[in-house]
């Protein structure tokens, strides 16, 4: 049975914790929400009901604790870098909280110690110019928030911004677009860790369906008295 760990290891429902693949989302202060709960979602999803073999999450922060996100969220937080199971993916969100971590030493290198260990690193939104800020997306193509893409170029001129794509896959790095493109990438991650149809299933399950355009309502003729739609 496939196995999930949520925010406080309330779940475990596999018996063979050294076996999971294990998935680390980084949650920080200032963090976007979406961009750590819509992969979450995603993954969770997918190891709670999908995957034949065992998978946890687990969220990773500097010190064990709570964050509190950008719009509010507090989150709990289950390991530090020091205490953490050893990971096969990181998660990396994006966020207010990236300013910080782009000139924060100690957490350039776990990320480039990590990198060096082969852990897929998988960023949301401008968690991409944290990893450019460790020397990680040179000579790679790579994207972030649209809004963004001047700022990723300018940290390092050997990117290769590619600020059309929703998420870019280069191998060891993965990077997405901004906020909701996390959520795309997590549906790939789940093609690439499992299989096309594993990601079809929880697509399914989670109800992402493509937007459908319809025509808008009629409106609605105003009362007697009313005044007049400006």
């Amino acid at each position: 049975m496939p196995q999930l760990i949520d925010m406080q290891g309330a779940l475990v429902s596999s018996p063979d914790l050294e076996s999971a693949l294990t998935v680390g989302v980084f949650v920080f202060e200032g963090a976007e929400e979406l961009d750590v709960v819509g992969p979450w979602e995603v993954l969770g999803f997918w190891a709670a009901h999908v995957a034949t073999a065992p998978v946890r999450l687990v969220t990773v922060a500097r010190e064990e604790g709570w964050v509190r996100c950008a719009k509010g969220l507090r989150l709990g937080v289950d390991h530090s870098p020091a205490d953490a199971p050893a990971l096969d993916v990181l998660i990396h969100p994006g966020g207010d909280g990236t300013r910080a971590l782009k000139d924060d030493g100690a957490h350039l290198e776990w990320l480039r110690e990590l990198h060096r260990r082969e852990v897929l690193l998988a960023s949301v939104c401008t968690g991409s110019l944290v990893l450019a800020a460790a020397g990680l997306l040179r000579d790679r193509p790579a994207t972030t928030h649209r809004d963004f893409t001047e700022r990723l170029a300018a940290l390092d001129g050997t990117i290769d911004v590619r600020a059309a794509e929703r998420y870019v896959d280069d191998g060891t790095i993965v990077t997405s677009a901004g906020v909701s493109a996390g959520i795309d990438m997590a549906f790939h991650l789940v093609e690439r860790l499992d299989s096309a149809e594993a990601s079809a299933e929880v697509r399914r399950g989670t109800q992402y369906d493509r937007p459908v355009s319809r025509p808008r309502p009629p409106t609605a003729a105003p009362g007697p008295g009313a005044a007049p739609h400006r």
